[in-house]
């Protein structure tokens, strides 16, 4: 077993591949076959950046002055969802202008049913490799 730095280095590092995922059942190719959207992996620098930009400081119950970082999930999982989602383009203006809604997160809530949504979700969070869905520690916490 050879303990060398190389295998680390970034050209020799494995790629994560892009997966191809039916989103929906109602968006069909010209052969009547639901279209495939073609999803990401985005790096932890990137994902840190989508959880800063969806956390606000809320006051501490009972102490003056104090605050505390809290994440919105939903608006995390929203981002996290366009980022990583290469085809569809959901930035595309045109595509955005045929559902009347402005910004990648308010696409992709228009385009599917609350249970593709979820599910499109789950599938992006298990591409980024999370074991368990943030959904799923959400509820846990909650309990």
């Amino acid at each position: 077993m050879s303990n060398t730095l190389s295998a680390f280095l970034a050209e020799n590092a494995l790629t994560v591949d892009h997966i191809k995922f039916p989103a929906s059942p109602r968006f069909l190719d010209e052969k009547k076959k639901p279209m495939l959207w073609e999803i990401k992996t985005i790096s932890a620098t990137e994902d840190e950046a989508l959880r800063k930009a969806c956390a606000k400081r809320v006051p501490v119950p009972g102490k003056k002055n104090q605050y505390q970082r809290e994440t919105d999930y939903d608006m995390y999982l929203g981002k996290l969802a366009v980022a990583c989602t290469v085809f569809p383009d959901l930035n595309n203006a045109d595509l955005q202008n045929s559902y009347h809604v402005m910004g990648g997160e308010a696409l992709l809530k228009a385009m599917l049913t609350p249970g593709e949504y979820a599910e499109y979700v789950s599938k992006v969070q298990e591409v980024c490799g999370f074991d368990t869905t943030l959904q799923d520690e959400v509820d846990e916490a909650k309990n």
